[in-house]
């Protein structure tokens, strides 16, 4: 028989799942006051505009966002719709398609990270030290949920951490 979590484990797995519910939350209402559509599509729009040449596949594009998304080629069609992102063929293949951040798109994420970083202020930032948000990021990577330094001075330039 295998070894069951400790009552301290799971009251932490508990704690992990309540905040990260919440925060997300608070995030996604601070972004819907300031005016702007939801963070998946923040999310989006950034891989989009991190990638070689601002295109991906949209398998690639749901592999690499922050939040999962369950309907990715529903929040594709949205972006298409709105003028954000553009579908394109893959040329040497014939069947795949490619999504590609159009200028419009790169000027939404831009505009949409002030609010964003400030939502991360305020439900995170204001609440733990420099030293207290190293820590807690040194025990998530224990979880296995480590940033690259790309990544990390990415989300210090307005982009999203992982």
């Amino acid at each position: 028989m295998k070894r069951k979590p400790s009552t301290e484990a799971t009251a932490a797995w508990i704690r992990l799942m309540r905040v990260q519910s919440r925060v997300l939350d608070a995030l996604e209402q601070d972004l819907k006051k300031a005016g702007f559509p939801p963070l998946a599509w923040y999310d989006a729009l950034l891989e989009l505009s991190r990638a070689p040449s601002g295109e991906l596949r949209p398998v690639e594009l749901e592999r690499q966002m922050l939040i999962p998304q369950y309907s990715t080629s529903r929040l594709i069609d949205r972006l298409v719709e709105e003028g954000l992102a553009a579908r394109r063929e893959c040329k040497m293949d014939k069947r795949g398609q490619f999504v590609e951040i159009t200028e419009a798109g790169r000027e939404l994420q831009k505009k949409m990270w002030s609010a964003y970083s400030a939502a991360i202020e305020k439900h995170v930032g204001s609440k733990l030290s420099d030293a207290d948000a190293m820590k807690l990021s040194g025990l998530l990577d224990r979880l296995g949920c480590s940033c690259s330094e790309a990544q990390l001075s990415a989300a210090s330039e307005g982009a999203s951490a992982r």
